[in-house]
């Protein structure tokens, strides 16, 4: 099991060109957790997407039900203080805190590509 940022999923369902590398995370290990904030993310990431009609409301709707099915029964809540003793330590927003805060709270790898993440708690954070 890993948690997954946001932006992983996203390559994973989404055309990116990380595509490829989060299907072959997904094969390798595909149990995949993540704070509940991720559907609030890939909403608006997927709104983005419908703004600019690139997809369809239908199109957009079918991507968010196939994340949130691969994602069922591995949504968490986090801790708020821990999650602001890690903004307090960082330069990260209080959203990707959330990451690393379930990672260490669950004792797993967070696959992110995201820079900040990766630099200020590399004993938590992976790069895709």
């Amino acid at each position: 099991m890993i948690v997954v940022d946001t932006n992983v999923l996203a390559y994973l369902l989404l055309p990116y060109e990380h595509s490829e590398q989060a299907e072959a995370l997904y094969s390798r290990d595909p149990e995949w957790t993540a704070p509940i904030l991720w559907r609030s993310e890939f909403r608006n990431l997927l709104a983005g997407y419908l703004r600019r009609k690139t997809f369809s409301l239908d199109q957009v709707q079918r991507i968010q039900s196939e994340a949130e099915a691969l994602l069922a029964g591995n949504e968490h809540e986090v801790d708020s203080d821990r999650v602001l003793e890690l903004v307090r330590d960082s330069n990260c927003t209080a959203y990707d805190c959330e990451f690393i805060a379930l990672a260490q709270r669950l004792g797993l790898k967070l696959v992110t590509m995201d820079k900040k993440l990766l630099a200020a708690f590399p004993a938590y954070a992976v790069a895709l």
